[in-house]
């Protein structure tokens, strides 16, 4: 009786009510998931020159030559760049993965165009560091070494498994963390500051931000209840999965219409595709025999060692303290290559936006030097810019967070190129930059959006108070004059 009851729940968790996500599910996500890798190499392409070239904010090449002059194993810097650090393999590489990515959409051998991908990508995670340091980095990695196992002319169900845990992880220990994080969340205030706080918010936002606080309240409980509760559907019968990814889709909407995350809501919304099941999709695609290591017992150690390892991560960032020492090494031996990570996406909310303006000082008046997506002047409307990741943006954001502590060294690059090297750094900007710069300062403001009366009289969407100097340079120095 016990072994029929076990064997029941074993199905029914790896099938729901028989049916479940199967080879046309599958043959959708990879086309997807190629479609996701051909926009983030693309993004990357037209910007990783200026973020790690030789003459960008944090040179890969003397980094590179660094760890390999030190012997570091590629095991703590997993890179292939580590051996091809100038600018045109940066450049190259970037296009070449966008060109794997469109083979892997439109060929008959998707899983080994990813397959190659995954190393690139990993690659500049590893060379780009602090501008690569995003939540949807890792989701992108994960997703992608599951691809890998994922067959689209036969059932895979343990593999589809995983893809589901993988979505449940996304949003319940986001949920987690917003619950742990304070009170922010559960008095219903964590809303009523998002839209404003966001790192790049579109001029959706603007509207949403001044909806009654009686709505942002219930918006914060309800993406409390839907990150933890909704999660639990991910595993239930078909109504239930459907539910789920109604509720998940509705979610990932908001999220592109009042802020921009790269590709992040779209890879988001594609995983969903795991709660539907193949009668759900009218693609059929043609049967195959099975291959030796799809089957069950080869991927019975890869199902142990994912729901392993995931644990582990959840572990070592929630409660890195309560973990046994030999838990700690297996989970920091397996960060260096972000095949499995643990999600915790605003678990709190800034109360306030800090913004680091940069200045230059040209015929003795002090300019302001807007980066192309950051709210700027204040009459420039919040952008739409993804799936594009403007990634020295984002973390300009994060520098405002920390606004009067020491300078990162990306903002100390940032500043000395203004002076010393300004078109290394112009892609960034949209208006043209000195070409001889008497000095660079930043200068911190706070950013509110405008009420609607002021909107309505100025044309301004962000109110701003200024907040005093920051760093400053003398250009005659940075020179080295």
């Amino acid at each position: 009786m016990a072994e029929r009851t076990a064997s029941r729940a074993s199905r029914w968790l790896l099938d729901g009510d028989g049916q479940g996500s199967g080879p046309a599910v599958a043959w959708l996500f990879l086309r997807g998931l190629a479609l996701i890798h051909a926009v983030a190499f693309a993004s990357l392409a037209v910007q990783v020159r200026g973020l790690i070239g030789a003459r960008g904010l944090l040179p890969w090449a003397p980094f590179a030559r660094a760890l390999n002059q030190a012997h570091v194993p590629l095991f703590d810097a997993p890179s292939l760049l580590r051996w091809a650090p100038g600018d045109a393999a940066l450049v190259g590489l970037a296009w070449l993965g966008v060109a794997l990515a469109v083979a892997a959409l439109l060929g008959p051998r998707p899983r080994l165009s990813l397959g190659i991908n995954l190393a690139l990508y990993l690659s500049f995670v590893t060379a780009g560091r602090t501008f690569f340091s995003f939540q949807w980095d890792a989701l992108l990695i994960e997703a992608t070494v599951l691809a890998l196992f994922l067959p689209t002319t036969r059932r895979a169900r343990w593999i589809h498994l995983l893809f589901r845990v993988l979505l449940f992880k996304l949003y319940f220990e986001s949920g987690l963390a917003k619950l742990l994080g304070g009170t922010q969340w559960l008095s219903g205030q964590a809303m009523s500051l998002y839209d404003q706080t966001a790192p790049i918010p579109t001029r959706l936002a603007w509207y949403s931000h001044h909806l009654p606080f009686a709505w942002h309240r219930l918006e914060s409980w309800a993406t409390l209840a839907l990150e933890l509760g909704v999660p639990l559907l991910i595993f239930g019968p078909r109504r239930a999965r459907r539910v789920a990814l109604g509720c998940f889709t509705l979610f990932q909407a908001v999220d592109l219409l009042t802020a921009n995350y790269g590709f992040f809501c779209y890879l988001s919304l594609l995983l969903g595709l795991f709660l539907l099941d193949d009668r759900d999709l009218a693609i059929a695609p043609a049967p195959a025999p099975r291959r030796r290591w799809e089957t069950p017992w080869v991927l019975a150690p890869l199902v142990g060692c994912y729901l392993g390892l995931s644990l582990l991560a959840g572990m070592r960032a929630f409660d890195p303290a309560a973990m046994p020492r030999w838990a700690r090494a297996v989970a920091a031996r397996a960060a260096p290559f972000w095949a499995v990570n643990a999600f915790h996406l605003f678990g709190t909310i800034t109360p306030e936006r800090v913004e680091p303006r940069v200045q230059t000082l040209d015929a003795g008046a002090w300019h302001t030097q807007p980066l192309r997506f950051e709210p700027g002047p204040p009459a420039r409307a919040p952008p739409f810019v993804a799936p594009h990741q403007p990634r020295l943006d984002f973390q300009m954001w994060f520098y405002g967070l920390a606004a009067r502590g020491r300078p990162p060294p990306y903002v100390v690059n940032l500043m000395t190129r203004l002076c010393a090297d300004p078109g290394a750094v112009q892609h960034f900007f949209p208006a043209p930059l000195p070409a001889h710069a008497e000095a660079v300062r930043v200068r911190f403001a706070r950013y509110t959006f405008s009420s609607a009366a002021e909107r309505r009289e100025t044309g301004r969407w962000w109110h701003v108070e200024d907040l005093g100097v920051g760093p400053q340079l003398d250009c005659a120095r940075a020179r080295g004059r």
